[in-house]
């Protein structure tokens, strides 16, 4: 059984966002690029309801696929 993930609006923004000068929040997104070309194959993808409709009021062509819940 395939463990399940919850994604939160942060992880999306990580993914989507232009890199960022501030080292800090240009090493989460590093780290959360680096997670999910590595990783996110291994786990079913999940996002809340709240969690879609934050991210949809974002830029409709930054939206990714691959979230089943």
């Amino acid at each position: 059984m395939v463990e399940r993930v919850y994604i939160e609006t942060t992880v999306v923004s990580y993914l989507t966002a232009r890199p960022n000068r501030d080292v800090v929040i240009a090493g989460h997104q590093q780290i959360t690029h680096e997670w999910w070309d590595t990783r996110r194959a291994s786990y079913e993808l999940c996002v809340s309801q709240l969690a879609r409709k934050e991210a949809g009021a974002g830029d409709p062509k930054l939206h990714r696929n691959g979230l089943t819940c």
